[in-house]
């Protein structure tokens, strides 16, 4: 039994040596494919172009668009809440890219990142009222606005950038909204294998954020956990930054979540436990 119990504690630190190592080489390679990628020239790629993006009155939507409004695009915001979207003034960031807003007359970038419904942070209830609403306003009304879009973003040759969630991987206690977003990933990774299929110019990129401090999001889980929320500033400059340079996929906070995500696909049954602690902290709106 000593014997067997020393095996067992010698295999499971060279488990954990294995782990720490292959994550360290995970991460030195992400990190290098990361900076190593085609420049990133602001001005010259976005300026003059024409942007519509959804969710702006704040947090990452009303960030997204002063970062498009810095370098010079003409925007177009949406929001429910018609007061707030009135303070947000891009152009106030800087006066002579921003520009007025005005009719577009076309489409170059499509930004979902609206989000609503009835859900809330908890387990699961069974509540089917709370499911329909968040797939409603969460999955089928992104989809709606891209069917509304697709000519015009067909026709510049453009971009979709659709926010979704580290829950739209595998989050606990936010099932309506987990479910929603899995199905932006589903469809929005398919729509840009059909696209790419059919010879058709027209990027979708995918950003699957983590905590980040947006009001809602300090508001729902801000005082359960003590993890510290990431910048939406930053979090908006690096979507943006993904959309621009048309990637499929963008991850924020990335040194935390990449090498998660992978390892998830690579070794499930080794990263379940330790997944099953990091989305309860990490996940969310």
């Amino acid at each position: 039994m000593i014997h067997s119990s020393i095996y067992h504690r010698a295999d499971t630190m060279a488990a954990i040596r294995l782990l720490l190592s292959l994550l360290t080489g995970l991460c030195a390679y992400y990190f290098y494919s990361q900076e190593t990628l085609s420049p990133f020239k602001p001005p010259e790629m976005v300026r003059g172009k024409r942007v519509l993006v959804t969710g702006s009155s704040t947090g990452i939507g009303e960030q997204i668009a002063y970062e498009f409004a810095r370098m010079g695009a003409h925007l177009l915001l949406t929001a429910r809440r018609e007061k707030q979207l009135k303070e947000v003034r891009p152009q106030k960031k800087q006066p002579k890219e921003g520009g007025e807003m005005e009719h577009l007359g076309g489409l170059d970038y499509l930004v979902l990142n609206h989000v609503g419904g009835s859900g809330r942070f908890g387990p699961f209830q069974g509540d089917m009222a709370a499911v329909t609403s968040s797939m409603t306003v969460n999955f089928l009304s992104y989809v709606q606005l891209t069917v509304s879009a697709m000519t015009m973003l067909q026709e510049s040759q453009g971009s979709i950038i659709v926010i979704s969630s580290l829950s739209g991987k595998e989050a606990p206690f936010t099932l309506s909204y987990s479910a929603a977003k899995f199905a932006l990933e589903g469809f929005y990774s398919s729509l840009r294998r059909e696209l790419r299929l059919r010879e058709i110019s027209l990027s979708v990129t995918v950003a699957v954020l983590g905590y980040i401090d947006t009001d809602n999001a300090l508001k729902i889980i801000g005082d359960k956990i003590t993890m510290q929320a990431n910048p939406k500033e930053e979090c908006a400059r690096e979507v943006v930054r993904a959309g621009v340079l048309r990637h499929r996929e963008v991850i924020y906070p990335y040194w935390s979540l990449k090498p998660l995500l992978l390892l998830k696909e690579w070794m499930p049954g080794l990263m379940e436990r330790m997944l099953d602690k990091f989305l309860i902290l990490e996940n969310i709106l």
